[in-house]
């Protein structure tokens, strides 16, 4: 199940490009481009559900599951000092694309995010080098 008009939808077809980092039979996790702190990816379900009210149990297990796993990922190889689990539903929570979604955000002390933060394009240098630390087993 998919919808063609969202993008992340369209990620998953390959009609828009992303950096995976992860991915299993029910999900899938990449890199966010306009990251809030280094390393900062999303894992989303395969099939399209527009928040965590519409997510069918299976995919929302598979999806935390997903997102502990690159959590686990994130402390370990990229040294974060912790981790914040988001999930925004709705527009008044500050979800901006509607297809179910957690952001792992790592954490690291002393750095200055304060949540929410704004969203702008991050340096796909970074980005990538982070990925590359990221990605695989």
């Amino acid at each position: 199940m998919s919808d063609p008009d969202c993008i992340f939808c369209k990620i998953l077809a390959g009609e828009l490009p992303a950096t995976i980092v992860d991915e299993d039979e029910l999900t899938i996790a990449f890199m966010d481009i306009a990251p809030a702190t280094r390393g900062h990816a999303l894992v989303i379900p395969r099939a399209h559900s527009r928040d965590v009210f519409e997510a069918g149990p299976e995919d929302l297990q598979a999806t935390i599951l997903a997102a502990q796993r690159l959590a686990r990922r994130v402390r370990e190889r990229l040294g974060a000092d912790g981790v914040n689990l988001l999930n925004s539903a709705g527009a008044a929570a500050w979800q901006t694309v509607f297809h179910l979604h957690i952001h792992v955000i790592p954490r690291y002390r002393d750095d200055p995010l304060r949540l929410p933060w704004v969203p702008s394009a991050g340096d796909p240098e970074e980005i990538a080098a982070a990925a590359q630390e990221l990605a695989g087993g």
